[in-house]
């Protein structure tokens, strides 16, 4: 939750509104509240309520009683009083609102019981409270190294100094109850602090931490929900949702706490539906309820008969409550079946431009470049295995010796043999190439003629 005007700067800090993270309005907060009274006059005779609400690390919040003399208002870092020692922390709630959210919290508006607030933080208050911040992600990777070897089931989220840096507050998860009694005392030798071990549920875990859910936005439990009830499977069968757990879960492994959020609506509209539970009796066959659409009023009943497909169709409210007053009666009317929603599909609409070269295809990459023949060229000869197979009304090639990735290599002529080198004689055919004529020495050719025997 952030103000309009804030955006993230390079050091992570806001750097819209200029305040590093403490606005007026506390927008930059978590679990933050809008103070709608700011610049309403009280009326006359009433004092200021002297609570304020202060914020320290991630959702942990407190009332104070603050006297009207410190001047303290929302963004203000100020020192209060701890069990032991001092805190600090920061204003994030003035005024009569606080008088509102103690009422709301359910606490007692009886100021004088709450701890008050000492001063501002000054400079040096300041940096005590950096330094001790500065130790808490350190502190957390060591106590889930000592947990791990003391083998205990839990699982160690957040640590929390205290302001002057004396006391360190543990938040762990467990399924089970866990005797960490040994373990505070190595913390405590480890660290030279006091250690307080707070257990918190799944819940509180993913309000401390933050994120962003499934829907885009921050998790609802770390920027305004306080009170988490408890959220069951039932709540997603009254929304016709579908019972996947990874749809349906959020991120601390838990039922989305936004399921309650229209669950009356829901259990409003279907009392006034017939039951799910009552079946179509019709002419066509006999209808199961399969769902119901509370947006459109209309109710999904599928039909199946022997030797036939399965038909769903959807009828409206009034349709529904008609034919089950008339199967009381004895009557199966007869219905139109093809009474199915079936969404429009789109006219595909021409492209207003062309795809010449290709490069909008999504399958461009898939298609392999074609070879080039065996002469290397784009007019080179067949493929080998084009090559190797017999043609039609002839034999097949016989196969070259040796590997068959290996190149023919022309047998040198001998010398002294055939043709001079050099002499450009012989006839010559319409193509220019030249007739040598049978060649009496080279094997395979004629035979020279052999004169008559007697």
């Amino acid at each position: 939750m952030g103000c309009a005007s804030c955006s993230s700067g390079a050091d992570g800090k806001p750097a819209g509104c200029k305040s590093n993270g403490y606005c007026s309005t506390s927008g930059c907060n978590k679990l933050g509240v809008f103070d709608w009274l700011t610049g309403v006059p009280l009326p006359q005779g009433q004092q200021p309520f002297d609570a304020v609400e202060v914020r320290f690390k991630n959702t942990r919040k407190t009332f104070h009683r603050c006297p009207p003399s410190l001047g303290v208002v929302p963004g203000d870092a100020v020192v209060v009083e701890a069990g032991q020692g001092h805190d600090i922390g920061v204003v994030s709630l003035t005024g009569e609102l606080v008088r509102a959210q103690m009422a709301r919290k359910e606490k007692e508006q009886d100021t004088f019981e709450l701890r008050k607030v000492i001063r501002k933080a000054t400079q040096e208050d300041l940096d005590r409270w950096h330094a001790a911040r500065k130790l808490e992600d350190e502190t957390l990777f060591a106590t889930r190294v000592i947990a791990r070897e003391a083998r205990l089931d839990m699982k160690v989220t957040d640590v929390e100094y205290q302001g002057d840096g004396t006391k360190a507050t543990f938040y762990y998860t467990a399924e089970e109850r866990i005797d960490f009694r040994d373990l505070v005392r190595r913390l405590s030798d480890r660290f030279h602090v006091r250690v307080e071990m707070k257990q918190i549920g799944a819940r509180q875990e993913a309000g401390r931490i933050g994120g962003i859910g499934s829907c885009g936005r921050e998790l609802c439990c770390s920027t305004w929900l306080s009170d988490f009830r408890s959220v069951t499977t039932s709540a997603a069968r009254y929304q016709q949702l579908a019972l996947n757990p990874q749809k349906l879960a959020g991120q601390c492994g838990k039922l989305k706490c936004c399921l309650n959020y229209e669950l009356d609506m829901y259990i409003e509209a279907i009392k006034s539906y017939p039951s799910q539970n009552a079946k179509l009796k019709t002419r066509q066959g006999t209808g199961a309820h399969i769902k119901t659409d509370i947006f459109t009023e209309r109710m999904f009943y599928g039909f199946k008969r022997p030797g036939e497909p399965f038909i769903m169709a959807s009828f409206p409210v009034e349709v529904v409550r008609d034919i089950l007053e008339q199967n009381k009666q004895g009557v199966e009317p007869e219905v139109d079946l093809n009474m199915v929603d079936v969404p429009a599909v789109p006219e595909e609409k021409a492209p207003d431009y062309e795809n010449v070269v290709g490069q909008d295809e999504l399958t461009r990459f898939d298609q392999k470049m074609k070879s080039r023949g065996a002469g290397g060229g784009k007019r080179g000869g067949r493929k080998r295995k084009d090559r190797e197979r017999p043609r039609e009304g002839g034999p097949a090639r016989p196969k070259p010796e040796g590997s068959g990735a290996e190149p023919r290599k022309a047998s040198p002529r001998p010398p002294g043999e055939g043709e001079p080198r050099g002499e450009r004689g012989g006839r010559r055919d319409r193509r220019g190439r030249r007739d040598r004529g049978p060649r009496p020495d080279k094997p395979g050719g004629p035979s020279p003629a052999q004169p008559p025997q007697a």
